[in-house]
């Protein structure tokens, strides 16, 4: 889908339009460190998550522990937000305080490497929904173009038919396939003795945390609860946490426009373009972890995520005065856009 074919640009200095809003959003405060609000929210969300790993030790051998399992679900991808504002430099403008939240969010805590994730995650924010840039929208299990439909074979060309319906089921194996890419990053060689694939400053340190988690993780379920209890928690955990984390990112710019080469967009156009808003209370902006503030997220990386809802309406007149789409939607709404998406990929193979 061309973005030329989406808005056309005013007649006017493209160049300067960022920097007029950078101004607007800078004068209302909202670039300044919230450091009270993040020390409230460091403080409750691990305060409930460590609370949690208690009362799983405290509850012993039970059928129990699996709707316990469903609620350390929910911590867990808290504990993980916490880890993508660290990687943004939203709670510290300091790279060391920023690395280690991050560190103990991500490698410690959740066991996804923190280092993988920045270096992914930022390739995302520089390229949002760009095919050969963004490596959210590259072909795997998922296809996001027709093209790279009709490039599967075999298993993966069925799938690719029927992937709208496979999508939520899918993401249940996505906290597997986190935990494992994560050990790739650190491990993973280019060939004939290459480099490490994925760059990362604190790979030792990442790599021990990572053993740390995952013996403290199977010695505490082996040590309260049988094999059998603690495989069937290991699986309703982790399961409920890559759908947690699927269904948090799935809204933000599945079924958006994919620029390609031939699209010229100035920054500001770049992200407001591919990325989606979702409508909703402070209890939708707690669930998905301000991540439902797309757009000004991808502006404003670095800005505060409890800043977030005091910038969109500033963002959203400004897009206005551009003339520059601004998508919002219902939660609901977005995802039936996005599997929408993902069902339309796939129809040059159902033809």
């Amino acid at each position: 889908m061309a973005l030329g074919a989406v808005a056309e640009p005013p007649v006017r200095r493209r160049g300067s339009d960022y920097a007029q809003l950078s101004r607007r959003i800078s004068q209302a405060g909202l670039l300044e460190r919230r450091p009270g609000w993040y020390v409230t929210r460091i403080a409750f969300t691990l305060g409930a998550f460590v609370a949690g790993w208690v009362a799983v030790f405290l509850l012993g051998d039970s059928w129990w522990q699996l709707p316990l399992a469903a609620l350390m679900a929910v911590a867990t991808t808290q504990v993980a937000f916490l880890g993508h504002d660290a990687g943004h430099r939203q709670m510290f403008r300091r790279r060391g305080p920023s690395e280690l939240v991050g560190l103990l969010a991500g490698n410690a805590a959740v066991g996804l490497s923190y280092g993988w994730w920045v270096d992914k995650h930022n390739r995302h924010h520089a390229n949002p929904n760009h095919e050969d840039e963004d490596p959210d929208v590259g072909a795997g299990a998922l296809v996001w173009t027709p093209e790279q439909a009709l490039e599967t074979r075999g298993f993966g060309r069925w799938m690719a038919q029927r992937q709208a319906y496979f999508f939520f089921p899918m993401l249940l194996l996505e906290g597997l396939s986190l935990h494992v890419a994560s050990i790739r990053a650190i491990i993973g060689r280019e060939p004939n003795g290459g480099g490490y694939t994925v760059p990362m400053r604190h790979r030792a340190v990442e790599a021990a945390l990572l053993v740390a988690h995952t013996a403290a993780y199977v010695a505490l379920l082996l040590a309260v609860m049988s094999p059998v209890k603690a495989l069937l928690f290991a699986v309703v955990h982790q399961a409920l946490w890559g759908l947690y984390m699927g269904c948090a990112f799935a809204p933000n710019h599945k079924g958006m426009p994919m620029p390609t080469a031939e699209d010229e967009l100035d920054f500001l156009r770049k992200q407001v373009l591919t990325s989606r808003n979702v409508r909703g209370s402070r209890l939708v902006d707690t669930t998905l972890g301000g991540l439902n503030y797309q757009i000004e997220h991808h502006l404003f990386p670095n800005m505060p995520r409890a800043n977030l809802r005091r910038a969109q309406p500033i963002v959203r007149a400004y897009c206005a005065e551009q003339g520059i789409p601004y998508a919002e939607t219902g939660l609901v709404e977005s995802y039936r856009q996005a599997l929408g998406h993902l069902h339309e990929v796939g129809r040059p193979l159902r033809g």
